[in-house]
């Protein structure tokens, strides 16, 4: 009996950035449908207006206003067409209310299909935070991005994100705040919290045995409290909780060297404290830059919302609203963000 292919729910993302264009290009490879069944979630018209821009005049737009009417079938693309652009009031690479609103529909949309167990898995193309909040604040709400959305629309307290660029990957215990304010979120039951979610992501994803490393907040872990007291206080304390839970868990670490362990190998995933602990490695190996060219070579990476009801990957970069329109964007960031959907939703 053959494996049935998810249904995966793709965001169109900002439609001033580069989220249309790179799904079209994304859809354009043919072997995507060989593992998936892709359904676009947004503007149909938005997504129609870059098929040229993206390089593939050729290709059709398929609009529906149900998962059932959809074809999945290669050189079609899926769009459940939610009517969210005025072409008159359109323009690449401009912050625009309309715009985020567009995007933060998109995502309540694709979350609603999901928890209705309408698709198998959703995956996000990026949203511009100025541009969606541009729309929201005046209705008196706000979001710092997709997690929190996510969080909200699916009645979730425990969650993080993971990021992974092929067998590296981190989980952050904060992620959007200042740093300051990232310092004081290091407290044992979160790090403990953020382990034991990466260890199930881990598991997930067919990893019998996952290996653990936590990295420490200060320089050196801290060396013993020389630099800071947080390693002993709370991140240690954590480690051996999740020990005494039957985890492998290693810690705290020195984040300078830990990052060149788990890339060789050593560790299967690494619990970071903050945004950038964990953005910066995994972007330097993931996003290569061309100097002759001048051109982004790769632009490779999948963000993960983990300790969700249901199963949400992204890709793991901006809405580049530089390179919006000009038919430059690279799409292998949401090939990898649906390939890990697609996994996942495997795995429930």
């Amino acid at each position: 009996m053959a494996e049935k292919k998810p249904i995966v729910a793709i965001t169109m993302g900002d439609p001033a950035g580069n989220g249309p264009e790179i799904t079209v290009k994304a859809l354009a490879h043919a072997d995507v449908f060989d593992r998936v069944k892709p359904l676009v979630v947004g503007d149909a018209s938005m997504i129609e207006k870059v098929l040229g821009i993206a390089g593939h005049p050729d290709m059709t737009v398929h609009r529906v206003e149900s998962v059932d009417e959809a074809k999945f079938e290669p050189g079609t693309i899926d769009v459940y067409h939610m009517d969210l652009i005025d072409p008159d009031k359109f323009e690449f690479g401009k912050v625009s209310a309309m715009c985020g609103m567009a995007a933060f529909k998109s995502v309540v949309k694709a979350i609603e299909l999901a928890m209705a167990g309408e698709v198998d898995a959703t995956c996000t193309n990026a949203l511009n935070k100025e541009a969606m909040n541009l729309a929201l604040e005046p209705e008196g709400r706000h979001f710092d991005g997709h997690t929190e959305i996510y969080a909200t629309y699916t009645g979730t307290s425990s969650y993080a994100m993971m990021l992974a660029h092929h067998d590296l990957r981190v989980v952050h215990v904060s992620t959007h705040c200042a740093l300051r304010e990232a310092c004081d979120r290091v407290k044992k039951d979160r790090v403990l919290e953020v382990i034991k979610l990466g260890n199930d992501a881990c598991l997930r994803l067919g990893i019998e045995h996952p290996r653990v490393a936590v990295a420490g907040l200060n320089p050196h872990a801290g060396e013993n409290g020389l630099f800071g007291t947080e390693e002993i206080e709370e991140i240690a304390p954590a480690i051996e909780a999740a020990r005494a839970e039957g985890i492998d868990v290693e810690g705290p670490l020195p984040s300078d060297s830990l990052f060149s362990k788990a890339l060789g190998g050593w560790y299967d995933i690494v619990v970071v404290m903050y945004h950038d602990q964990g953005h910066i490695p995994l972007k330097t190996v993931g996003f290569v830059y061309d100097r002759e060219a001048r051109a982004w070579q790769a632009v490779e990476g999948v963000n993960v919302s983990l300790g969700l009801p249901i199963v949400r990957t992204s890709v793991d970069h901006g809405t580049g609203f530089d390179q919006a329109g000009k038919g430059t964007s690279n799409e292998l960031s949401l090939l990898n963000a649906i390939d890990y959907a697609a996994r996942l939703a495997s795995d429930r």
